[in-house]
């Protein structure tokens, strides 16, 4: 997916022309959650490379994963900020239960030493194709 799918994705609207009923429907939406993760200082290159790796792999062969962005604070960078966007709530779940993600936590497991995991509510989510 491309980011003007992405984008049209995450801004898609419902319409309705002005003489028709407004319907109570609730427009689908990607499903977002945010990680917040504390590495072990000593473990920190090791870790970077897991989690470049289950990234790229995700993106890669997961249609239902839209965006995978990790970030460590640049005063602190053991403190890591992950943004995941799914196509939905089910496309997280079978995120969760893929061999690289498995793979990632069982690797990762004795370099994070806390993790807090945040659902969010979109509120506007915009890309572009090629940020460079």
């Amino acid at each position: 997916m491309n980011g003007t799918q992405l984008l049209v994705l995450a801004a898609s609207l419902l319409t309705s022309s002005p003489a028709a009923p407004l319907r109570a429907q609730a427009p689908t939406s990607p499903y977002v959650r945010v990680a917040q993760i504390e590495i072990d200082l000593g473990q920190l290159e090791a870790y970077r490379a897991a989690a470049q790796e289950v990234i790229e792999t995700s993106v890669h062969v997961e249609p239902g994963v839209l965006a995978l962005y990790s970030v460590a604070e640049q005063d602190n960078p053991t403190r890591v900020i992950v943004f995941e966007m799914y196509a939905d709530a089910e496309a997280y779940k079978a995120h969760l239960e893929t061999p690289h993600f498995k793979t990632y936590k069982a690797a990762t497991q004795d370099m994070v030493k806390s993790l807090k995991l945040m659902d969010t509510v979109p509120i506007s989510l915009a890309a572009k194709a090629d940020p460079r």
